[in-house]
């Protein structure tokens, strides 16, 4: 931009069109140039260019800048306060923001108002600091601000997210004049409580709401739209909710229709109607990225990978770039019907991207190269690519090691997290203590849980005692098994029992065997295995009499046992087999083969197998 004479130099109006353009696109260049022609002109202590040039550097990440800027200004009034203290706060810079008000209360030219306030509030709800957030509370009643409903709200919402939900009601009773962002933020409180308010109590208020003669708002639809088509909602909700967006003309504005139609799109694809899910997606005039990722989400949820992969792809057609999200669904759409092929190809989009330091994601990719079997690809993914490791990695890595019997790595593992200074989780001791489990570390296994409870002193979970039966099974300590069974603090399930009865097999004699049975058949009634397995040991002992007690009480609860299966994957597709079953186009071939090898079991000097 070039001026020739001073009639063409920009004035204050011109300024600060350039300043909302430097916020707009957060852009730091053309905030220095216009900072530039401020000072050029003269109006480097005009109060409204200025306020919105320290607004400008805040948005565009540089707020030491602003505060420079703001330094330079002989006479602060309370907007330019508030303009850096709500600077500081979109920067994160939390801490920062209580200093500044601080000065401020001690400046003799200027004292807080509502939004000052209110940007502390939120500021205080950000970082979870309820003792901050009360501190901002009491300070707004001292000084008589609580009758603004934007700081009410702001304290609200500082509460919820404070997991004071009885305090933010209190101060919702209280408020002179509600207006809609207020029920919307007792809404949101209701609905992500911790304390599991009851849906009923939620739709309650809604209705309640709408008698004091507020209608909802795009953001009321898309707290509620969570709240149906789960188990403890319902899909008639939803619908009405849809209608009513609709009839609103709410679909029509881009701003907001975006995030309500991502929330309708996973209501709907919650229920199983992703056709309904689909023709949102088709009708909306904007998509962005959390667009197709909640159909894509919608997809994979439903058990379509193939029309995840089709959206993938026509995502990149229009040039949308996915995000981290979008290549967890992805990778999960991939494993699925690829495998390990496809696990890799999506680890290599996600390297040429540059999204390989995501740790959700590199967790993800250590996860699947175990479970496909390649742990070379897993331990690579661990060491070089997962840069900030949390303990879900560690724990991924531990679980794949143990899934691959090697019990020596996942404990060398186990004892460098520990080292680290990483407490464990209780994903990660299961991982461990099945590990050794497979590997027979019996002594390490046993350690690993005496330490979880005794000395980071947390209660043992159902899945580790099964797996501390099942390692002292597999060696053969069947008194140590039935001593920690009677000293569970917790009543041992059927994973406990059925991890008795299996890691004994040998080495139990018949009482502890008809004890684990008959105890699976308490817990488990309607189990038709454990009554065949009863049965099956009672024939081993020809105890005929008892086998036909078993057989009765089968028959009187019509229980039938399952027929085993097992499948596996050629050229990316699934062949499943149940036991003598037929049905297989390709079933006379697979039984030829079959008598082949029992033959040859029968008779290893056959050489007819070796010959096929």
């Amino acid at each position: 931009m070039f001026f020739t004479k001073p009639s063409d130099f920009p004035g204050p109006r011109h300024l600060l069109r350039l300043l909302q353009l430097s916020i707009n696109n957060q852009s730091l260049k053309l905030t220095q140039q216009t900072h530039a022609r401020v000072c050029s002109l003269g109006l480097h202590q005009h109060p409204v260019v200025i306020t919105n040039l320290i607004n400008a550097y805040s948005s565009s990440k540089s707020p030491l800048q602003s505060q420079k800027l703001f330094d330079s200004i002989e006479l602060k009034d309370v907007c330019l306060w508030n303009t850096l203290i709500n600077g500081f706060a979109k920067n994160n810079l939390h801490q920062e923001c209580f200093s500044i008000f601080n000065t401020m209360c001690r400046s003799a030219n200027s004292s807080p108002d509502g939004f000052t306030f209110s940007t502390l509030a939120k500021t205080s709800g950000v970082i979870e600091d309820i003792a901050a957030g009360e501190w901002v509370h009491g300070k707004s009643i001292k000084m008589g601000f609580l009758s603004d409903p934007v700081l009410t709200n702001s304290l609200m919402s500082m509460y919820i997210k404070c997991h004071r939900v009885k305090e933010s009601h209190k101060l919702f009773d209280e408020m002179p004049q509600r207006t809609v962002s207020s029920w919307n933020i007792m809404l949101s409180g209701y609905i992500n409580s911790k304390n599991s308010f009851p849906n009923y109590q939620v739709w309650g208020l809604v209705k309640y709401m709408l008698t004091e003669g507020l209608k909802p708002n795009e953001f009321t639809l898309s707290n509620l739209l969570p709240l149906c088509g789960s188990r403890s909602g319902k899909f008639d909700h939803g619908r009405e909710l849809h209608c009513y967006a609709i009839r609103n003309e709410m679909h029509l504005d881009i701003d907001s229709s975006v995030h309500l139609n991502c929330c309708l799109i996973d209501m709907y694809s919650r229920c199983g109607e992703t056709n309904l899910a689909r023709l949102i997606f088709n009708q909306m005039k904007f998509k962005n990225v959390f667009t197709w990722t909640s159909m894509m989400n919608g997809y994979l949820q439903n058990g379509d990978p193939d029309e995840v992969m089709f959206l993938f792809c026509e995502m990149q057609r229009d040039l949308i770039k996915p995000n981290e999200i979008s290549l967890l669904i992805v990778l999960q759409a991939s494993n699925l019907l690829a495998g390990l092929l496809g696990v890799i190809q999506i680890h290599g989009f996600s390297f040429k991207n540059g999204f390989t330091n995501h740790t959700p994601l590199c967790n993800s990719l250590i996860d699947m190269y175990s479970k496909n079997g390649d742990l070379i690809n897993a331990r690579l993914v661990f060491e070089h690519d997962c840069f900030l490791k949390d303990i879900i990695s560690w724990g991924c890595m531990i679980s794949g090691y143990g899934l691959h019997n090697k019990g020596h790595e996942a404990v060398d593992l186990y004892d460098k997290m520990v080292k680290n200074g990483i407490k464990p989780d209780a994903i990660t001791i299961v991982g461990v203590l099945s590990a050794c489990s497979r590997s027979g570390l019996v002594d390490k296994g046993v350690d690993v849980y005496n330490k979880w409870v005794n000395t980071y002193g947390f209660d043992p979970t159902v899945e580790m005692c099964s797996c501390v039966v099942d390692l002292l099974g597999r060696s053969g300590r069947v008194n140590e098994a039935l001593t920690f069974i009677k000293m569970m603090s917790l009543e041992p399930g059927p994973s406990v029992w059925g991890a008795l009865v299996s890691g004994f097999e040998v080495h139990m004699d018949y009482d502890t065997r008809v004890l684990g049975y008959e105890s699976l058949i308490k817990i488990e009634p309607e189990n038709p295995s454990n009554y065949v397995s009863l049965s099956n040991l009672y024939a081993s002992c020809r105890k005929w009499e008892l086998v036909g007690d078993v057989r009765r009480v089968m028959k009187d609860k019509s229980l039938k046992k399952l027929p085993g299966c097992s499948w596996i994957i050629v050229n990316s597709q699934t062949h499943s087999f149940f036991v003598a079953d037929k049905s297989h186009p390709e079933s006379h071939k697979i039984y030829e083969i079959l008598n082949e090898l029992i033959l040859v079991i029968r008779d290893p000097n056959l050489e007819k197998f070796g010959e096929m």
